[in-house]
């Protein structure tokens, strides 16, 4: 399939409210042409709203909105040429599947013999060839999905976008799905922007990430810098399973529970920051672990098999308890034990609470 030239996206100071809640709060945001891009928050963060103010069923209170050079920020939906995938596929019950993918033709008045090629070539990108006579009642979930994805597609749009349209498939036809769709976007590159709160969803798709929350972003990168250098307590919390104590800084050093940390920057100012613990970057330690190797005291009081891994709740000396996983191969100390946890000075991350 061919397609129209993608497309950037420029979003500048775009705010929305409804009576008194700041569903938008002055939103900056620029999306490269041809990126996958996911918008990632809890339920009421802001991020659905602002799907929607990009497809122009949602009309900011101000700031605007380009695709390319042209501000569509007035312009209803149906003339911005974006495709839309719903999270309920909004798909047409009556119509056969090849009626529905080829609806969006219809009313751009394609000629028949054009619309059945587009059709035909956009089920066989989404892997439903020989489907167009079928009922919609008569396909599984993950096939409906498709249709509707068929459908967006199939009048070759600049922009994509898909308000989380895996949410109702079960987990392992969501994972599936979720490659499914990397790879066609890959093949098409559209502008994509998608909408989640799956975080592991929005870590194996994207290739950026919007964190949104409060109606405003707070932080927009990689997923790995996302993951590995989450800016602020906000986003280190959502992204992944987090523990975070309070440090204390002095002279240009921080210090946990009296004990000298390890930093692989210097920390900003006196203060309290807080010390990022996530399991998988904590170990035990059966020796001293080398020169840059934080060391905190602690002691087991439980131990979960969960298949692929072993999680260890440790209680460290001053009191707050973490977990730590393991290989469930791995030989592990018995619950009550007093053990030595392992951080090492790359992975010594020290956040603000709330600072970008």
């Amino acid at each position: 399939m061919t397609h129209g030239e993608s497309l950037p996206i420029t979003i500048r100071q775009v705010t929305k409210a409804y009576d008194r809640l700041l569903a938008l709060d002055r939103i900056d945001l620029d999306i490269r042409s041809g990126e996958f891009l996911t918008l990632l928050g809890p339920s009421g963060s802001g991020k659905s709203t602002l799907l929607m103010v990009l497809a122009g069923f949602v009309r900011p209170d101000c700031g605007s909105i380009s695709f390319g050079k042209k501000d569509v920020t007035r312009i209803p939906p149906n003339k911005r040429g974006v495709g839309m995938v719903f999270q309920n596929y909004a798909l047409f019950p009556h119509m056969s599947v090849a009626a529905n993918v080829a609806f969006p033709l219809r009313l751009r008045s394609i000629g028949k013999a054009e619309a059945r090629r587009r059709v035909e070539r956009a089920l066989e990108l989404v892997r439903l060839g020989g489907y167009g006579s079928r009922r919609i009642d008569q396909l599984s979930g993950g096939q409906r999905q498709r249709v509707a994805l068929a459908r967006a597609i199939v009048f070759e749009p600049h922009i994509l976008l898909m308000d989380e349209p895996l949410s109702a498939l079960d987990k392992q036809l969501r994972e599936y799905m979720q490659i499914e769709l990397r790879e066609l976007h890959m093949k098409l590159g559209m502008t994509t922007v998608y909408v989640t709160h799956d975080q592991r969803e929005a870590l194996t798709m994207s290739d950026r990430i919007a964190v949104i929350n409060h109606g405003r972003v707070m932080q927009l990168d990689t997923p790995r810098e996302i993951y590995e250098r989450p800016t602020n307590k906000f986003v280190a919390s959502f992204i992944g399973e987090s523990t975070f104590v309070t440090v204390e800084v002095s002279g240009g050093r921080a210090f946990f529970a009296g004990m000298p940390l390890r930093t692989p920057a210097p920390p900003r100012a006196d203060g309290k920051p807080l010390l990022l613990l996530r399991p998988e970057r904590l170990r035990l330690l059966d020796g001293a672990g080398g020169p840059d190797m934080n060391r905190l005291a602690g002691r087991i009081v439980d131990i979960v098999y969960q298949g692929d891994s072993i999680l260890l709740h440790v209680v460290l000396a001053e009191g707050t308890r973490v977990a730590i996983r393991s290989t469930s191969r791995a030989e592990v100390p018995a619950a009550g034990s007093e053990v030595t946890v392992g951080l090492s000075r790359e992975d010594t991350l020290l956040l603000s609470e709330e600072g970008r």
